[in-house]
């Protein structure tokens, strides 16, 4: 099990392999990810800010880019989680007044 940090929320635990938002979403925060998991929408994105990820897949770099969001941000849908890391949540449903979106496959 790998220890998630979550700023603001405090430690949750996920086993390594997992995508990251349904970690986080397990775990009980209520991240959006609008287009269920298929990297498209940028809503489930996070900013990592301690640990190992995952290289950023093409994909990923051309959601971001077509978005303009900032390198320092990742689409929690694409990443897996390797190990031990801290991050930051961008949108939470309860803070836009949405339903956080289908759930992403596995």
């Amino acid at each position: 099990m790998a220890k998630i940090t979550v700023e603001g929320f405090g430690v949750i635990e996920a086993p390594v392999g997992t995508k990251l938002v349904l970690a986080l979403e397990d775990a009980g925060i209520d991240i959006l990810h609008r287009c269920g998991g298929r990297g498209l929408c940028t809503t489930c994105r996070v900013e990592a800010l301690a640990g190992e990820t995952e290289p950023i897949s093409e994909l990923e770099r051309e959601t971001l880019e077509k978005h303009e969001i900032d390198d320092a941000s990742r689409l929690s849908c694409q990443m897996r989680v390797l190990g031990d890391m801290t991050v930051r949540v961008a949108r939470r449903a309860s803070d836009e007044g949405l339903e956080p979106g289908p759930r992403p496959a596995d």
